[in-house]
């Protein structure tokens, strides 16, 4: 932190909140960018400097569409995003990705390189394509994907696309911080269906065959009819709205109007019933209860007493010398000492 208000990425120039807060209204790129590697930083100096340029734009956010995309590996995700996100571009509307990896806690990895996966987006000058801030301090993928969006939406970005890997607790983390959220599956879904999660159906609000062409075609449209069936008898993840599954080709860039077109229909029809805006407010509560424990955990762990504590009664439980519960009682009685 250099002075009050400032951010200075490592051996970098220094740049206010100011001038981050004027680019990113005036839509500059560069702007932008800082302020999201200020979110990204897990430094506890930049935590304050970001979350008062955050209090800045927010008035300046919300006016996106928010779009969740998931799918398993080999579903062409990056395909599907790029021809999806160069349709929209040509109609004159920005484009933002968001890539999301709940996994870098682990790995400290992102995503595989999605703008070497995009390169025709990424070059578009109406598009942006960021890999979303990894895990850890001071909030985790939750804060730091979320206050990222409301970066971009204040930037002028009209559709915003979050791209997750598809497995584990991607898909609930990722439901709860868009509009709409749609999987994209393979074709032969028979098997793939028998061992699919019903909550994982149950969370989105579009099913997208995609490489329905060439000799593939007829299966994509057998497998769309296979997802509708299934469909049919869930419960919905959108009040109002009934889930469907359609065909398309990304790499033919066929369905893709269709696709938009279903949901411009969506959106309308939830904001018309009030849902959209129900939607968002429920998820920003969430948001809130979500940060509180993430703050927690992370001063919990902070404490200098917690910190010589824990390797100690950590080998104890291990070694059986002690019970999980008693261990724990006997940090949270280190901590309320402290």
């Amino acid at each position: 932190m250099i002075g009050k208000g400032r951010f200075k990425k490592k051996n970098g120039p220094v740049y206010s909140v100011d001038q981050m807060y004027n680019g990113i209204l005036k839509r500059d790129r560069s702007s932008l960018a800082r302020a999201i590697t200020l979110i990204e930083s897990n430094a506890e100096q930049h935590f304050s400097q970001s979350q008062e340029l955050l209090e800045r734009i927010l008035p300046h956010s919300g006016k996106s569409l928010r779009i969740g995309i998931t799918g398993v590996p080999g579903a062409g995700k990056s395909t599907f995003i790029e021809a999806f996100g160069v349709y929209l571009c040509e109609l004159g509307l920005r484009v933002a990705v968001l890539a999301v990896d709940p996994s870098s806690s682990i790995s400290g990895g992102s995503i595989l390189g999605d703008k070497t996966r995009m390169e025709q987006l990424s070059r578009h000058p109406l598009a942006f394509i960021r890999p979303s801030p990894s895990g850890g301090k001071l909030g985790g993928v939750h804060r730091k994907t979320r206050e990222t969006m409301l970066l971009c939406e204040a930037a002028g970005f009209d559709v915003i696309l979050v791209e997750t890997v598809g497995v584990g607790q991607s898909e609930a983390i990722i439901r709860d911080m868009v509009d709409f959220f749609m999987m994209l599956v393979l074709t032969g879904a028979g098997d793939e269906l028998q061992g699919m999660k019903k909550g994982i159906m149950e969370l989105i609000d579009a099913a997208i065959v995609n490489k329905a062409d060439g000799e593939n075609r007829p299966l994509a449209i057998k497998t769309k009819e296979e997802y509708n069936r299934i469909l049919h008898f869930l419960q919905p993840a959108t009040f109002g709205w009934k889930t469907k599954a359609y065909t398309c080709s990304a790499l033919f860039k066929e369905g893709v109007e269709q696709i938009w077109t279903m949901l411009q229909q969506f959106e309308k029809t939830t904001k018309d019933s009030g849902i959209f805006a129900e939607r968002r407010r429920i998820q920003n509560k969430h948001w809130l209860y979500s940060l509180i424990s993430d703050q927690l955990h992370f001063r919990f762990f902070k404490q200098s007493g917690i910190k010589r504590a824990l390797p100690i009664l950590e080998e104890e439980v291990m070694n059986g010398k002690k019970t999980v519960a008693s261990a724990v009682d006997e940090l949270f009685l280190i901590e309320r000492n402290s």
